[in-house]
């Protein structure tokens, strides 16, 4: 027969995500010119008698006799702890409510703030146990009952044994005072709860850390607000993606590790080994071995435009969703583009060189304005667009080249051909994506059918033009000037040389992938990414996936949504209804979509079901991942 499980919660720290003694010196000595002193001395009391440095009843004595308060200041604090209270016990009101003769909370807190709070949140007032302010006659708080046990060094413990509580007992708290109940005996396990503060010395003492209370009901199998812990989900990102993506992976509550540079193959096919998402930028190859060796991979995020560095058929075979930033860096990839067009055009890197090395060279030799010139654009999509927008507007005439039908924007002209491009425009400007059909797209054939004289820029994929062959024509003078900020191999980190043979050449800008690289570009896509993978995990939307089918979903409310990825074979969705049939299972909504490759099926159903449902749909064939959402 299975025990009765009671569940012993702190308060302070734990159930609130601050030490309401350190609040309620803020609201007592806010007039006090001693204030900030009187404060930072109540903490360092608190935290010595959490981490067991000081004996219990001496740390309260101190405590509050610093604070100097007034029963007055009581309504105060305890708005402001309602407003405090730990976000994964304001999210689990499900397990307080039906545990509610189970949970206690035990603290060495006090009962005049402390039951108006958790009685809000369904804690029964019998079930709190804390100590007792005194009040002198003006209704000062003097001291404590201190024939309470709770205000006596040990009295966790002493507390725990007078409740004869007969079962299995966990205690989840963030002192050592919790700890006691567990050094004692009283507790099979003892969880420090570190949503709010970190103490490693108990952490040390601790059965099992709880980051937060969704993962000690997980640990339980209890009734919760999230179906998996995000505090398990590990993200990895690598290439100094910006602090924006971290933060707000963190705040999601995502482990989260960082690596400053990109990795090689066997670099990160050992370390996504535990990584449920992956964020990465141009350097790094995320390849069909890397994606083997992904046994929890949810997602992978570019913090760029391009994908061409992921293995999209690879990832979608996994099962795992690709989330790039289509059009976050567009504006400053634009902008480079334009500047450097100007640059060139005036051959500008010339002069500047000749300048810091002490030569005055004052001629308009070989300088042109760019009004009037023929702009010639391969790819008209996000940037190669906005470019042409940009372009017309200080007086170039623009046209382009696509493979798909673009609707012209402004003045700008369709060009019938590529090679029609290439011999009829002033300036060239390569904007097309990563895909294997346009690699070597500009070699020694298409420099000999541009104009002498032309200026050309490569912002786009370095393996787009040869090298070798731009090099050639730059040195024979038939570019008068050349941009490149991309290049068949590029360094893995900034402490990484760089070779190239465009190195020395005259009137040619070399730039380090930087196109996209602006403050306001990266925190766009710091955004952005994070927020989609964030998504795709919590909900199962794939809106602008790169390579899912998308599907945009209602938020989930009060059902559990069953995700299943299996491979487009006919028939897969009836298995998946049949098996929910069989189990008596009634369908609240149902979405359906696929690919060439997968099929995407989401099932929203009622709370209620069997467990063993789960097992049969892991079991469909074609099955590739099955996830449960809630």
């Amino acid at each position: 027969m299975q025990q009765t499980k009671y569940f012993i919660i702190d308060f302070d720290s734990t159930f609130t995500q601050v030490e309401a003694l350190d609040v309620l010196a803020e609201i007592a000595l806010k007039d006090n010119e001693n204030q900030a002193k009187a404060i930072q001395e109540i903490k360092d009391i608190t935290d010595q008698g959490m981490e067991g440095g000081m004996s219990f009843r001496e740390s309260l004595k101190r405590r509050v006799k610093i604070l100097q308060a007034n029963k007055k200041h009581l309504p105060e604090l305890v708005d402001r702890l309602s407003s405090l209270v730990s976000p994964s016990f304001k999210r689990n009101t499900e397990f307080i409510e039906k545990y509610k003769e189970q949970i206690f909370i035990v603290s060495n807190g006090f009962k005049d703030f402390i039951v108006p709070i958790v009685k809000k949140h369904g804690i029964k007032e019998e079930h709190v146990f804390a100590n007792e302010f005194k009040y002198d006659n003006s209704e000062n708080i003097v001291g404590f009952n201190e024939d309470n046990i709770l205000s006596s060094n040990n009295g966790k413990p002493r507390q725990i044994e007078n409740l004869k509580l007969n079962g299995e007992v966990f205690v989840l708290g963030d002192g050592y005072t919790d700890y006691e109940i567990k050094k004692a005996g009283l507790a099979h396990k003892f969880y420090a709860f570190t949503e709010n503060v970190r103490r490693e010395k108990i952490l040390d003492e601790a059965d099992h850390e709880a980051p937060s209370l969704d993962e000690f009901l997980f640990t339980q199998k209890l009734e919760r607000a999230h179906s998996y812990p995000k505090n398990r989900i590990k993200a990895l990102l690598l290439e100094n993606i910006h602090e924006g993506a971290v933060n707000k992976l963190k705040q999601e509550g995502y482990q989260v590790e960082v690596h400053p540079a990109g990795m090689t193959e066997d670099e990160l096919a050992e370390a996504i080994k535990d990584v449920s998402v992956l964020g990465i930028r141009s350097k790094t190859q995320v390849t069909e071995k890397v994606l083997k060796n992904a046994k929890r991979l949810l997602a992978v995020g570019a913090f760029c435009i391009g994908t061409n560095q992921i293995d999209l058929k690879a990832a979608l075979h996994k099962g795992v969703a690709v989330f790039n930033a289509p059009f976050s860096n567009t504006r400053s990839v634009v902008e480079l583009a334009l500047a450097e067009i100007i640059m060139l055009m005036r051959n500008l890197p010339d002069k500047i060189m000749q300048m810091h090395q002490g030569k005055w060279n004052k001629s308009a030799s070989g300088s042109f304005e760019i009004r009037g010139k023929t702009l010639g654009i391969i790819g008209y999509g996000k940037i190669g667009s906005q470019l042409s927008v940009l372009a017309e507007s200080v007086g170039m005439n623009v046209q382009y080249f696509d493979l798909e039908e673009k609707l012209a924007l402004g003045n700008a002209n369709p060009c019938p051909t590529l090679e029609h491009l290439l011999q009829s425009s002033d300036v060239i400007s390569v904007h097309v994506d990563g895909r294997e059909e346009n690699k070597w797209m500009i070699g020694s054939k298409e420099f000999d059918l541009m104009k002498d004289g032309v200026v050309f820029i490569n912002l786009s994929r370095g393996h787009i033009v040869d090298i070798e062959a731009l090099r050639k024509n730059i040195e024979r003078g038939k570019i008068h000037g050349a941009s490149v900020d991309v290049f068949p191999e590029e360094p893995l980190s900034n402490d990484h040389p760089f070779e190239s043979p465009l190195m020395g050449l005259r009137n040619t800008i070399l730039t380090p992938h930087v196109g996209g690289s602006t403050l306001e570009a990266q925190e766009n896509i710091a955004d952005f990414v994070p927020s989609k993978i964030i998504e795709y995990i919590n909900t199962g939307s794939t809106t602008n996936s790169v390579n899912f089918p998308n599907i945009t979903l209602p938020t989930l409310s009060q059902a559990h949504r069953f995700i299943h990825i299996h491979r487009n074979e006919p028939g897969i969705l009836a298995d998946i209804n049949n098996i929910l049939a069989k189990h008596g299972i009634n369908i609240g909504g149902q979405y359906l979509k696929t690919n060439d490759t997968i099929g995407y099926v989401i099932t929203d159903i009622d709370k209620n079901y069997q467990e063993d449902v789960i097992k049969d749909l892991k079991l469909v064939r074609g099955t590739i991942r099955f996830r449960v959402l809630y």
